[in-house]
């Protein structure tokens, strides 16, 4: 059984929706490296059905030569959690209907290596909340956007520890944590 690793920019105040904005900060080889960490040797990708809408038309059609995190994306074996997506057109995708604690807990099982989870808020929220998260890894850029959807909403309840850390030339921070255990 792999682990569920999450992979996010945010802002200073945790915005994650349309990272466009991180275009302004030149994109550091070893934030690269870190992220490249994550997908990792058999890794499958868990999406949500907006991320993967997005991301369906972004990687599909680009190459190593065009990004090297290209492969990973058009070979990896995609799973995408959606009520309402019938059909998945983007290669080694898969349906596995909407959000239920039981099945990505049954998915994670029968998966062999790790579950990489990039964007997708929504379903990174439940699973933070279902206590699925193995690791996340919030890349938080140097600006504050006072608006916009957060990862992490009024309301959720979350507690990590942290597991590493990591800053870059650019002024973005990796911050990398796991559930917390509590010693009693």
């Amino acid at each position: 059984m792999g682990k569920i690793a999450v992979h996010e920019f945010v802002s200073l105040d945790g915005v994650f929706e349309s990272p466009s904005w991180t275009a302004e900060y030149p994109f550091d080889p070893n934030m690269g490296e870190a992220i490249m960490r994550l997908m990792g040797p058999g890794a499958s990708i868990l999406l949500g059905r907006r991320t993967y809408e997005m991301f369906y038309p972004a990687w599909s059609k680009r190459t190593a030569e065009d990004d090297p995190g290209a492969p990973f994306f058009n070979e990896a074996r995609k799973y995408v959690v959606s009520g309402t997506m019938t059909t998945a057109e983007w290669n080694n995708s898969e349906i596995i209907g909407p959000y239920d604690a039981g099945t990505i807990v049954m998915l994670k099982k029968e998966v062999e290596g790790n579950l990489y989870v990039s964007g997708s808020g929504t379903l990174v929220r439940a699973m933070l909340a279902d206590g699925l998260v193995d690791e996340l890894h919030l890349f938080v850029f140097p600006v504050s956007l006072g608006k916009g959807a957060r990862l992490l909403s009024e309301g959720t309840q979350v507690k990590l520890q942290p597991l590493e850390v990591e800053r870059y030339d650019s002024g973005v921070v990796h911050l990398a944590y796991q559930p917390a255990t509590i010693n009693r």
